[in-house]
């Protein structure tokens, strides 16, 4: 039994040490921001597809005539300006598309110089990604009749657009129908496109708006498994995540020219493309049906390869003679702040939007642990403090089982004496050792395995708060204090330079072995708890958790900052918790002798 009990807290420390250095190996590189801006030089034309020419579900996929914006540079492209507290850009006269964003408030690095991220670029410039609209006309109405991703707007009311000012552009197919197309921007994310025709032919026409969200190739990923990148869509309740390696998989359908993945949804979804911290989303309004349609158009010849696109396929609307038909939906393009997004899922009705933050499998963990460093972080004004905070609130929770375990770790210590003197007579006994040692333990009501339950029940916290640094925009580029600018990066301090005293840059060197101040401050935090504990009679268990520390050290070096301050943060208030509980249980902890 007591072989049992040793080997369950052997397996509890290595089953850790195994997934740390899983970590270790396969470390998640750099973040990479999809920041690449027009080069203003040459550029490939662009193609993009329409949606079906008969029905908002059914019918055939076409590709468009070669995208005419593509022939110019986005600065030779008629365009009106887009300025908002947090966004910054143009939309484009041609094919009245929103192609060329960047997010105000966020640069690419800490460096206050960096450049803007940019989100959206014009169609053929490199990592080109943008949106456009259009209407499917029905009943052999021809499709130069109808806007696409060519036509060319003109303004009819508005300049630059902002949160107070729309702008509404218009087009006339001179055969008695009048196109508009109407932009409103809120102060953050949030575009509401308004698209509407006013019928002057005579006759009733029938015909169904559209909204495309296209990837020219695939962009730069930071590929690491904790985070999904690609298309990301809700319907009804059910949600779908696709790398763009799985899209390029899809099952081919002859009909779409390409290869492509429908879903109707009843009344709630939407569906668009997911980066590390940025999101563009179309969104009907909520209780609106609509074909969801997610394809990749293969583009030979082309360096980028070819197009990831999503589309939201709206029914068919029947606009009678001298009457206007209106559709209006939503456009979200930024970053995926929490705050934001759950607001617009609560106010505009837009049902799972906050499910687009990758929260992973263990949500249950990952959800409240995001809260609860949110507002925290609104209370104290630091991240950094915050994930203390957060730190003391769990150990809060946590104390009465922690409380259980420590009286039981300190009898265990108490015992330690009587454990050394059962070892001297056993010798290399190990039947008499082990039947011994039992004895004491139903002797004294000692269980040796009830130090294991703090640690299982922290290394779900402990990855699902590695899940909230790395997944959340919130905690990039977040500062601490004096030399943390980023609690999502590594701690950049270094002992090769003496933690920055010495003149001199060791970036060169990896963080695994360079070692910043706090990894430091980790190990030794983690050193001083385990002296509290009873050390294991079995020469090697007592030698492997005697290294554990160091090289918990060592592996946790490259990791997020803001992680390593919640181990340390953690393990000085276990060390100060189990102190005092020993103490009032009559053990004097022998920490440094």
């Amino acid at each position: 039994m007591d072989d049992q009990n040793r080997n369950l807290i052997l397996a509890t420390a290595l089953s850790f040490l195994v997934i740390l250095v899983w970590f270790v190996m396969f470390p998640p590189p750099p973040p990479v921001d999809p920041t690449v801006e027009a080069n203003g030089g040459a550029i490939e034309d662009g193609t993009a597809l329409t949606p079906p020419t008969s029905g908002a579900s059914t019918g055939t996929a076409q590709p468009a005539a070669t995208d005419t914006a593509g022939q110019e540079t986005a600065a030779d492209t008629p365009r009106i300006g887009i300025e908002t507290p947090a966004l910054s850009g143009t939309l484009s006269l041609t094919g009245g598309r929103l192609d060329d964003l960047k997010l105000t408030q966020y640069r690419t690095t800490i460096d206050p110089e960096a450049p803007i991220v940019t989100l959206l670029s014009p169609a053929g410039t490199p990592n080109a990604y943008y949106a456009l609209y259009g209407w499917v006309g029905l009943d052999g109405l021809p499709a130069d009749q109808v806007p696409g991703p060519a036509t060319e707007w003109q303004v009819e009311s508005g300049g630059t657009l902002t949160p107070d000012a729309p702008v509404t552009l218009s087009w006339d197919n001179g055969a008695g129908l009048i196109f508009r197309r109407t932009f409103a921007v809120d102060d953050h994310f949030l575009f509401t496109v308004t698209q509407s025709v006013d019928n002057a032919t005579g006759d009733p026409v029938s015909l169904f708006p559209y909204g495309i969200v296209a990837r020219e190739g695939e962009p730069e990923q930071v590929g690491f498994f904790v985070l999904h990148e690609g298309l990301i869509q809700a319907a009804d309740g059910s949600r779908t995540y696709d790398g763009y390696g799985n899209m390029e998989d899809y099952e081919a359908v002859a009909a779409e020219g390409g290869m492509a993945e429908r879903t109707s949804v009843e009344g709630n979804g939407w569906i668009g493309f997911t980066d590390h911290y940025w999101m563009t989303t179309l969104v009907p309004q909520p209780g609106q049906p609509f074909t969801a349609v997610a394809k990749y158009v293969p583009a030979p010849g082309k360096a980028y390869g070819g197009i990831f696109q999503a589309d939201m396929r709206l029914p068919a609307i029947s606009v009678a003679p001298g009457t206007t038909g209106e559709v209006s939906t939503y456009f979200f393009a930024g970053a995926k702040e929490w705050e934001q997004i759950s607001g617009y899922q609560d106010t505009l009705g837009i049902e799972d939007f906050v499910e687009s933050i990758d929260w992973g499998w263990f949500a249950i963990l990952t959800k409240p642990i995001f809260w609860a460093l949110h507002y925290l972080n609104i209370l104290i004004g630091n991240m950094g403090w915050a994930i203390i905070g957060l730190t003391l609130v769990i150990k809060a929770i946590l104390f009465p089982l922690a409380y259980k375990s420590y009286v039981a770790m300190s009898r265990m210590k108490a015992l330690q004496p009587e454990m050394e003197k059962i070892k001297e007579r056993a010798g290399d006994d190990r039947q008499k050792l082990q039947q011994e040692m039992m004895a004491m333990y139903r002797k004294e009501k000692v269980n040796p395995a009830s130090g294991c339950l703090p640690i299982l029940v922290q290394i779900p916290i402990f990855f699902s708060l590695y899940k909230v640094i790395f997944v959340t925009i919130e905690l990039r580029h977040a500062p601490f204090f004096g030399w943390i600018k980023d609690l999502s990066a590594p701690d950049p301090s270094s002992w090769m330079n003496l933690f920055g005293i010495l003149p001199y840059d060791v970036g060169w060197a990896p963080a695994l072995i360079s070692i910043g101040l706090f990894p430091v401050l980790m190990g030794v935090t983690m050193w001083m708890q385990q002296k509290l504990n009873p050390a294991p009679t079995d020469p090697t268990q007592a030698m492997i958790f005697a290294w554990l520390p160091w090289v918990f050290m060592f592996m946790l070096g490259s990791f997020a900052s803001g992680l390593v301050i919640y181990w340390t943060a953690n393990n000085t208030i276990t060390f100060i918790q189990q102190y005092l509980i020993m103490r009032s249980q009559g053990v004097k902890p022998d920490v440094f002798g």
